[in-house]
């Protein structure tokens, strides 16, 4: 049975950012309530009142009771310690703990260049599009050369021996990326892994995301 929770979340449904905090809630199992918010076009997200929730006027925005929340990855970081005592998807282990926060910044560092170019392609967002994709193929070689190699020795994950939040962050930039042109054949480890994630219990799809048969 989930744990009663009062969660409300503010999010856009093709954002993908809003699309990692969708993964955590189903991976935990956890009710949520979510108020759909109009940020592309009409960026509802810069004007009251959520504007008075964050100030940097971005999604998602989480709230539980008096805790508000923004940035997708410190949003699953607060839901695996508040939510998940046993520490299955913020693992307590030093190393895997490390690895897990590794992978968070490389979600927020690295594949912004993959979220920047999806938008480019999908909302007319400015951008050097062709400069943009190459740093997202850059960033997939690097993911794909890590669980290729985590392979070798029986590890299925980006981080520690399971699923963490570290696959729930990078999931939907990968899944995404066709969106912008990015053709997942020349990724078998990543095709390999997403399947694994999609058949992770609790698992909420959305449009874009492909089956990987």
């Amino acid at each position: 049975m989930s744990p009663a929770v009062s969660l409300r979340l503010y999010d856009y449904e093709l954002d993908e950012n809003g699309y990692k905090v969708r993964l955590a809630l189903g991976a935990l199992g956890l009710g949520c309530e979510t108020v759909a918010v109009d940020m592309v076009p009409g960026a509802e997200q810069t004007r009251a009142p959520l504007i008075d929730l964050n100030p940097l006027g971005t999604l998602p925005i989480l709230v539980d009771g008096g805790t508000v929340l923004r940035e997708a990855e410190a949003i699953l970081a607060y839901l695996a310690r508040r939510y998940d005592p046993a520490g299955t998807w913020l693992p307590q282990e030093p190393a895997a703990f490390g690895e897990t926060l590794m992978w968070l910044a490389f979600a927020t560092r690295e594949l912004h260049a993959a979220s920047l170019a999806r938008r480019a392609a999908l909302f007319d967002h400015l951008g050097d599009g062709l400069d943009l994709e190459n740093r997202a193929r850059a960033a997939f070689r690097v993911m794909e050369d890590h669980i290729v190699l985590r392979g070798f020795s029986g590890a299925g994950w980006f981080a520690g021996t399971g699923p963490t939040i570290a696959d729930l962050a990078l999931f939907p930039a990968f899944a995404l990326s066709r969106d912008f042109g990015i053709d997942h054949e020349a990724y078998p480890g990543l095709r390999r892994w997403s399947r694994r994630v999609r058949g992770l219990p609790g698992f909420r799809t959305m449009p874009g995301i492909p089956d990987y048969h």
